[in-house]
């Protein structure tokens, strides 16, 4: 077994299976930052299976985006097949010659841009693409959680809006931090930003997502995707789930009692944690690949990166039984590969 391999993005099981010889059902994956305990989907209307979604479903979508996420008026908000498929369409309705993205990051944006020739630059520090046709933020970032102060991407989106230019808000992740989401100012001109349903709501293959947008871009993207461009099953639970106050202020106290369960569980096998969400954490520490492998020979799927061999990310258990389980395979991990961690990550 070679060390080096890693897959791209968290998440699959049919090439883990593949190669570590363990069945899909299971896995304990934590190789994502996806909500474990998802939002009760509930009884589906036959109507959403059988009909092409229609405009009223689509309104009530929309209406209920607005609500949850607190978006203002001056936003027109784009219903997607997940916010993969918005990354994927921007490109092709901006025209930038020169994109900066700050990363480490959500390898898709860089991806998207250079699919259609830009010149992609990825920057560390979000000044380093201040010069750039088009700025791609994500906030909270992936896998590192760096905030960024909702008025100083506002400060940016003005600025750039006098000649021309974007700045790309993803905030995936910005369901459990609220408090630095743009969504109440979107719709200013320069300013694009995407959430995306799945993450919080424990629910990525529904695959929903959501652009915010100034009003006359935000129509020429839904054109482009045509019609019916979000599933009705989609449209149902995602009208539902954003609109259900309770269930999203007792997920946001339970998701922030996970992660501080998983914070005691990593300090007392010596690992650092050095960034992430309520969703995720991510860690420094030595010999981080032997750990995620050995790991992995277990049962437990974690996110390991090839860029920087010293990181590894961790999703949450669902319960304490997925605690306890983890809790083995991680101790039997690193005493198999006679690892200790570091606190400084260099």
């Amino acid at each position: 077994m070679t060390i080096d391999f890693l897959p791209i993005h968290g998440g699959d099981l049919a090439a883990a299976s593949a190669r570590y010889g363990v069945a899909r059902a299971d896995w304990l994956d934590l190789s994502t930052g996806i909500n474990p305990n998802p939002y009760p989907c509930g009884e589906i209307p036959a109507a959403a299976w059988q009909s092409l979604p229609d405009a009223a479903s689509g309104d009530a979508l929309v209406a209920a985006a607005r609500h949850g996420y607190g978006i203002g008026n001056a936003a027109k908000v784009v219903a997607a097949s997940g916010t993969q498929a918005l990354i994927q369409w921007l490109p092709r309705l901006i025209t930038a010659h020169d994109v900066a993205v700050v990363t480490p990051t959500y390898g898709e944006h860089a991806a998207a841009w250079a699919a259609v020739g830009a010149h992609v630059r990825e920057v560390e520090r979000i000044e380093e693409g201040d010069d750039a046709d088009v700025l791609v933020v994500v906030n909270p970032n992936n896998p590192d959680g760096r905030a960024y102060e909702p008025l100083d991407l506002l400060r940016r989106a003005e600025d750039r809006a006098r000649d021309g230019r974007w700045i790309v808000v993803d905030e995936a992740f910005c369901d459990v931090t609220p408090e630095i989401s743009l969504a109440a100012k979107a719709g200013a001109e320069g300013l694009i930003v995407l959430r995306s349903f799945g993450k919080f709501f424990g629910l990525a293959g529904l695959r929903l997502g959501f652009a915010l947008c100034p009003a006359e871009f935000g129509q020429h993207l839904e054109a482009a995707m045509g019609p019916w461009a979000v599933s009705g099953p989609a449209a149902a639970i995602g009208a539902r789930a954003l609109a259900d106050d309770a269930w999203t202020a007792a997920t946001r106290q339970a998701l922030r009692g996970m992660a501080a369960r998983m914070d005691d569980l990593l300090a007392e096998v010596g690992m650092t944690v050095i960034g992430g969400t309520d969703l995720f954490r991510l860690t420094h520490f030595a010999d981080a690949l032997p750990v995620y492998h050995g790991l992995a020979r277990r049962g437990v799927l974690s996110r390991a990166f090839a860029a920087r061999p010293g990181w590894l990310r961790f999703g949450l258990p669902a319960d304490s039984e997925g605690f306890e389980t983890f809790s083995l395979a991680l101790r039997a991990a690193m005493a198999e590969a006679g690892t200790g961690a570091v606190s400084d990550p260099g």
